[in-house]
């Protein structure tokens, strides 16, 4: 299997390549073929999946919306260009499975696949399958799902090829160093760290949040505030604040260093959250630019035990600085709720995922 290719598709935001590239990371323990990524040319998905080493190729790519929109009409056009443009390149690249991580970008690769007779896997991070996934899993040949409750949502015809993985979540979350990310932070080792993570593409509503209670948290806490690209910090860097677009290398070690997360509730975030075992505090996304997934995700983990979740008109600075105290001030009240997390994520999803794909092309090749 040597010579063999495997093709990964997915895009959109950061949410949709980090996953994929978690089971990228342990395929190639037991595979040594060739591995591809075919995206939607965001400088996001090109820049992660390259600095991963793996070929990227991209397709023109149409936005599905849920709404009525003119756009729609346009973008027909570009799904069915990207249709086209998918099917040649898979002809050409020949690969024994298509994985798809989601997102619009990835409906063409996996419809392209399936009329070349390559079997298809699709993997959903939200508790909520989005159009995408409900698109893909109609002719999918596996549909792989993070939560035991996310198999409600499928028709039952689907149920039977559906399994139970977990997001799978980059290896070197678990390995990262506090005292490294203090360092980059140039922070000490005193006061508590809320890392803000308002996800690849930033968050306006979130940063205006947390501007408005920086005074609240002087001397009880320190903030490492992603901001998002074209995001200006809140304040100049000092030794209670440090703002910064995007982290990439570094991330392992910045969660690390936190104490407390703070964020949108985007799959990457609550699973990588979960997994380095931090109490969270999510502001999901909500109104017309939101299907819910995020609301979904974040009243998940509340129900656990494992966060706090602010939604909507409830995300208000008091309310944010009313959750981030009681934390702040009680490494127990962290302690417990970080356990929580940790019983949430599932550090095996990678693994899983890689062997059922690797599974499936061995018994595609035994005559």
């Amino acid at each position: 299997m040597s010579g063999a290719c495997i093709a990964f598709t997915g895009g959109g935001t950061g949410g949709h390549v980090y996953p994929g590239l978690a089971v990228i990371e342990r395929l190639r323990e037991h595979w040594e073929g060739r591995i591809v990524w075919i995206g939607s040319g965001k400088e996001v998905e090109r820049s992660a999946v390259e600095a991963a080493g793996i070929e990227f190729f991209s397709i023109p790519s149409g936005k599905l919306r849920r709404s009525l929109s003119f756009r729609n009409l346009t973008d027909i056009f570009r799904i069915m260009a990207g249709y086209y443009a998918a099917r040649k390149l898979l002809s050409e690249l020949a690969p024994v499975l298509v994985f798809s991580k989601g997102g619009y970008v990835s409906v063409p690769p996996c419809m392209a696949a399936v009329s070349l007779g390559i079997p298809v896997f699709t993997h959903e991070s939200d508790l909520t399958p989005g159009l995408a996934t409900r698109l893909n899993a109609k002719r999918a040949d596996r549909i792989l799902v993070s939560w035991e409750k996310t198999l409600e949502y499928l028709p039952a015809g689907q149920r039977t090829k559906a399994v139970v993985t977990g997001n799978p979540v980059r290896a070197a979350i678990g390995r990262g160093d506090r005292a490294k990310g203090l360092a980059w932070l140039g922070f000490d080792a005193g006061l508590p760290v809320v890392l803000v993570l308002g996800g690849s593409q930033g968050a306006r509503q979130v940063n205006e949040l947390i501007a408005a209670i920086l005074p609240g948290l002087n001397g009880l806490a320190r903030v490492a505030h992603q901001t998002g690209p074209g995001h200006a910090p809140c304040r100049p860097a000092d030794a209670g604040y440090k703002g910064f677009e995007f982290v990439r290398g570094e991330m392992a070690d910045v969660l690390a260093a936190a104490d407390i997360i703070v964020g949108r509730a985007g799959a990457g975030t609550l699973w990588e959250g979960a997994a380095a075992g931090k109490p969270m505090i999510f502001i999901p996304l909500t109104g017309s630019g939101s299907r819910g997934d995020q609301v979904d995700n974040a009243e998940m983990l509340a129900t656990a035990g494992a966060a706090i979740c602010l939604t909507g008109t409830a995300a208000t600075p008091e309310a944010l600085l009313k959750a981030l105290l009681p934390l702040a001030g009680s490494i127990e009240k962290r302690n417990e709720m970080a356990s929580t997390a940790r019983k949430t994520a599932r550090p095996d999803a990678a693994a899983a995922i890689a062997n059922l794909m690797l599974a499936r092309i061995q018994k595609e090749q035994t005559p």
